[in-house]
């Protein structure tokens, strides 16, 4: 009588097989080589692109925090002057226009009011634009420049300050300030939309006077810089500015009225 044995499967399974990998060669073999569909590395692109606008937002917001804990006094009260003073003016020109509304409502030939509006409107952007000669209160500037060292930022420090205190018109020596006036240094001296400015300038500024004053003598502003430089400068309060230096109004090349 022959002895017979039971069969029994070989350890790596069937013939041709491989034996299944376990443990942490299975989680290896599963995470790698990585499987990325196209919308999971779309959702990454986006993330990463969300992170790195949050990270530079904050750093400007703590380089912003830094600048302001590290100005001086007088810095921070030209600062809290300026917004004060956008502020108001924003307030004034709310007023304004929810008045123009009211006068258009409450019209009784609301045609002839909207020509009014439109006409007041037309020269108050010609003011703005330098196109139309102004007169108003002010503040005129006399800035003398015995040792030559009054620069084009200087005096483009000037404008803005001005600017931003509510200046509407503003002209140095004869030429009219706006927008789009470059201010360059060339040969030691200043040239303003390439006219050749010497000392001294002369600066013409329309707006309020107890508001345009303040803005320029406020402590570390424009007129304590140029004293520091050596610079003369004398400040009036006329009765009447006049700005009268005209600039001519370019015309646009493809654009035209619709009316």
């Amino acid at each position: 009588m022959t002895d017979t044995q039971p069969y029994s499967e070989p350890a790596g399974g069937p013939e041709g097989t491989e034996p299944e990998p376990a443990g942490p060669r299975a989680l290896l073999d599963a995470l790698w080589p990585p499987r990325v569909t196209r919308s999971q590395l779309l959702a990454a692109t986006l993330l990463f692109a969300l992170g790195l606008a949050l990270a530079i937002q904050v750093r400007a917001a703590s380089s912003e925090e830094t600048a302001l804990r590290n100005a001086r006094p007088e810095d921070l009260v030209r600062i809290l002057s300026d917004l004060e003073d956008r502020t108001a003016r924003l307030e004034e020109e709310r007023a304004s226009l929810e008045d123009q509304r009211s006068d258009l409502e409450t019209s009784s030939d609301q045609a002839e009011e909207a020509r009014r509006q439109t006409r007041e409107r037309e020269r108050q952007l010609g003011v703005l634009a330098g196109t139309v000669a102004a007169e108003g209160p002010g503040v005129s500037l006399r800035i003398s420049d015995p040792r030559g060292v009054v620069e084009a930022d200087m005096l483009l420090d000037a404008v803005q300050e001005l600017r931003a205190a509510g200046a509407e018109a503003i002209q140095i020596n004869d030429v009219r300030i706006v927008a789009d006036t470059s201010f360059v240094d060339h040969n030691g001296g200043v040239r303003i939309d390439g006219v050749p400015a010497g000392a001294p300038y002369l600066v013409s500024a329309i707006g309020r006077p107890q508001d345009l004053e303040p803005a320029l003598n406020i402590p570390g502003g424009v007129v304590q810089s140029l004293e520091n430089e050596g610079v003369g400068v004398t400040m009036d309060r006329p009765e009447t500015v006049l700005v009268d230096a005209l600039r001519s109004a370019e015309q646009p090349d493809y654009a035209q009225s619709s009316s």
